[in-house]
């Protein structure tokens, strides 16, 4: 993905990773949870809140190894970027994936910060289907926004579904 041409403003990035405006805060969207709860299936919905959560995580963390030079490896197949399983095994795995889903979005908010030369630093392709784009700091930052804005909708549906909608937190009950 090439750096826009006009530079995103900062706020509006960090509105995008925190939900603002037209977008579910994703916290709020699982602060509030029970680790039975983020673990149910919802008729018709493919995966839980809790893998959800995990496939999130997982995406922000191959994607904060490769902002910093690491060499993360690709998955061979989507399904390796998903967990297996449905249900955290305790409350503390819940809270602790919660837990982790905040520190990553803070670090990428904290990236966001970055100064211009920061942002427009170019990030090594780790596999083929990533070598046909430019990919700058930013446009990882604006891909994981759009990623996470994707999946925060499908948790809020999958809240609706489970009838535990809005989350205490707030969003939007229209």
């Amino acid at each position: 993905m090439e750096t826009p041409s006009q530079p995103v403003s900062q706020t509006v990035l960090l509105e995008l990773l925190r939900g603002k405006g037209a977008h579910a805060d994703p916290v709020a969207c699982v602060e509030d949870l029970s680790a039975d709860l983020a673990g149910r299936w919802a008729s018709g919905h493919p995966h839980s809140i809790f893998q959800l959560l995990s496939h999130m995580n997982y995406w922000m963390t191959y994607e904060r190894e490769r902002i910093a030079g690491r060499k993360p490896v690709y998955p061979m197949h989507a399904s390796e970027s998903w967990p297996t399983e449905v249900a955290p095994a305790s409350q503390k795995e819940w809270e602790q994936t919660v837990a982790d889903f905040v520190s990553l979005l803070d670090e990428f908010a904290a990236l966001a910060r970055s100064p211009k030369s920061v942002l427009e630093r170019e990030v090594p392709a780790m596999h083929p289907s990533q070598e046909r784009f430019s990919s700058s700091v930013l446009a990882v930052i604006l891909q994981m926004a759009a990623h996470n804005s994707y999946h925060t909708g499908q948790i809020a549906l999958l809240r609706r579904a489970l009838g535990v909608w809005p989350p205490r937190g707030g969003g939007d009950t229209w």
